[in-house]
C-alpha cells in the first residue's frame, strides 16, 4: 500500500501471548461498562494479541496461539476512542470494536490475566497515537510558511559601526642569570 509515493510498512507495537475474549451484554444506557457484568470465569475464546500499526492506524489483532489464524481485528483510528474503551471496574479489561472485511462491527470484551499485560497494551496504543500527533504537527509546520516577522540584522547603506577594543599591554622582563 502506498501513499504520497512512499510505502507504508506494518510495525508490531505489542504482542501478548494470552488474551481472553468475552461476549458482552448490549449497553442498556450511557452507564460505564463493567467487566463484572461479563462471565469472567468462562471466556468465550483465548488466544494471542498483536497490536500493529500501518501508517496512522493501529490494529488490534486477535490470533490463534498455534496457527496464527486471525480471529478478529479492530482498527483503531484514535485512542482513547470508540474502537478501544476501558471498563470502569478493572484495569485489566477493555471493550474492542471489531470489524470484518465487509465493514460490519461488533463489540467484544478482552481481558488480560496480568495487570502488566494490560498496562503494556495501553501504553503501546498511547505511544502510537502520540507519534501520530507529532507527525501531524510536523507536517503542518512543514506545509505552512513561517508567519513570524523576519529580523533584518544586516547593515543598511552607509551605516557604520565603531568598536573600541581596549588593548592590554603586558610587559614581561626577562633576567638571565649566568653561572661563571
Amino acid at each position: 500500500m502506498a501513499t504520497d509515493g512512499q510505502f507504508e510498512y506494518e510495525s508490531i507495537l505489542c504482542v501478548k501471548p494470552e488474551v481472553n475474549v468475552y461476549r458482552i451484554p448490549p449497553r442498556t444506557s450511557n452507564r460505564a461498562i463493567r467487566a463484572a457484568d461479563w462471565k469472567l470465569d468462562a471466556p468465550d475464546w483465548t488466544g494471542r494479541m498483536r497490536v500493529t500499526a500501518r501508517g496512522k492506524v493501529a490494529y488490534v489483532k486477535l490470533e490463534d496461539k498455534v496457527s496464527g489464524e486471525l480471529f478478529a481485528q479492530a482498527p483503531v483510528d484514535e485512542y482513547p476512542g470508540v474502537a478501544v474503551e476501558t471498563v470502569s471496574d478493572s484495569s485489566r479489561y477493555f471493550v474492542l470494536r471489531i470489524m470484518d472485511d465487509n465493514g460490519r462491527t461488533a463489540f467484544i470484551g478482552i481481558g488480560f490475566g496480568d495487570r502488566s499485560d494490560a498496562f503494556d497494551f495501553n501504553v503501546a496504543l498511547q505511544d502510537h497515537f502520540k507519534w501520530v500527533k507529532q507527525e501531524t504537527e510536523f507536517s503542518k509546520q512543514a506545509q505552512a510558511p513561517d508567519s513570524t516577522p523576519k529580523l533584518d540584522l544586516g547593515f543598511k547603506e552607509g551605516q557604520t559601526i565603531t568598536l573600541n577594543i581596549g588593548v592590554l599591554f603586558i610587559f614581561i622582563e626577562f633576567h638571565s642569570t649566568s653561572v661563571v
